[in-house]
């Protein structure tokens, strides 16, 4: 039994995303053909993608 399932294609190059069945909510994956990060925005019933927001800087906030 495998611990791995494939999720959607990533957004930027269609690359298959793997993606534990452990995954939660706000996860951040990256796709293993060009580097796009992946935030895991829904778990069930499948397991949806969205773009990962870019990291911004706080300013000490």
């Amino acid at each position: 039994m495998s611990n791995l399932t494939t999720a959607p294609a990533c957004l930027e190059c269609d690359t298959e995303v793997a993606v534990s069945t452990e995954a939660e909510l706000g996860d951040i994956l990256s796709c293993h053909g060009c580097g796009q990060e992946h935030e895991v925005v829904e778990v069930t019933p499948t397991i949806r993608l969205d773009r990962a927001p870019e990291v911004e800087e706080d300013w000490g906030e």
